[in-house]
């Protein structure tokens, strides 16, 4: 229904014609938005259900009173999927975690998955790759967050954190019953939570466009084999150098999975174009920036560098088993 839309709008009322490199780019533009704001919407407003059953309080105090033998990080790594943050968005919450006294591999955990795997990306990878693909990203990027977390933990780098925050928990008191709330039946949440989705979408509609019109742009006039030369798949290299060309980038999965979309349809390996995403939306020179008021650069160049290793290996993986 979306497709016969956009070929109307655009062969119909516009006038373009189909065969064009113009025609082929407003058409992709205008399908891929159309598609992707519905599933977001939708998707935002289930995520929203989520979040106001699992506050963040909740967990903050769940994770500092219990022995868990490891399952911390798969909930620190869940959370970090449900919570609709980019990587530069996700920072304010991983400091309150650290602040709080929550082990350092653990808020590792939620920084990693937080910005791989939120409904954004969700909405859009259904929308552009199918469910079965979507379904391995997602499971991946909860992976990632929890064995990287689990990695970065077992290396006690808690002696690499900045003095502000060494500080600020040296001095730090315990909260009791911060999470209690007064309960309130779902269907009076039930507006607010759909509001809330509704500014998830204006919040990243700029990051749509953007990323959409760059990908309809490489969908229309980007010459054949142009992007295939440099990541193609006998490039054993390929992913390797997609990952540490991410990383002077930024951007979230609004913004980046049209591109995506537009490399894999030009022929570039999925598990190669995944490995350059989850670089350019989890690791970012901007994250960097905002983490040193928490970290030391020792510090950071480690989480940046066991990232990124463990992004080059899942790109391998991908192009194995996709």
């Amino acid at each position: 229904m979306i497709q016969t839309f956009a070929d109307w709008l655009v062969y119909g009322v516009m006038g373009l014609q189909a065969d064009s490199a113009l025609g082929t780019a407003v058409n992709f533009f205008f399908y891929d938005t159309i598609k992707i704001l519905i599933l977001l919407f939708f998707i935002s407003i289930i995520m929203g259900i989520i979040n106001a059953y699992f506050p963040i309080e909740r967990l903050r105090h769940y994770l500092t009173s219990h022995r868990l033998y490891g399952l911390q990080y798969f909930l620190a790594s869940l959370f970090g999927a449900i919570t609709p943050f980019c990587s530069c968005s996700s920072i304010p919450l991983f400091i309150g975690f650290v602040k709080g006294g929550i082990p350092l591999g653990v808020t590792f955990a939620y920084l990693i998955t937080s910005p791989l795997v939120n409904e954004v990306a969700v909405a859009m990878f259904i929308g552009t790759f199918g469910l079965r693909i979507t379904v391995i990203y997602v499971v991946s990027g909860i992976l990632l967050g929890m064995i990287g977390g689990y990695v970065l933990g077992k290396m006690k780098l808690e002696p690499y954190l900045s003095d502000w925050v060494k500080q600020i928990q040296q001095g730090a008191t315990n909260e009791s019953n911060l999470w209690e709330k007064e309960h309130t039946p779902f269907f009076h949440r039930l507006p607010s939570i759909i509001r809330e989705a509704w500014n998830i979408v204006k919040g990243v509609l700029v990051y749509i466009l953007i990323g959409i019109g760059i990908g309809a742009f490489m969908h229309g006039y980007v010459p054949e084999g142009f992007f295939e030369h440099y990541m193609a798949k006998d490039n054993w290299l390929a992913v390797p150098i997609s990952v540490l060309l991410a990383i002077p980038m930024y951007a979230n999965a609004a913004g980046i999975v049209p591109v995506i979309e537009v490399f894999v349809s030009k022929g570039i390996p999925i598990g190669t174009a995944l490995a350059f995403m989850m670089a350019v939306v989890g690791l970012s020179l901007p994250e960097a920036t905002l983490l040193k008021k928490v970290m030391t650069w020792r510090l950071i160049a480690i989480f940046f560098g066991v990232i990124t290793l463990f992004i080059i290996f899942l790109g391998y993986l991908f192009n194995i088993v996709l």
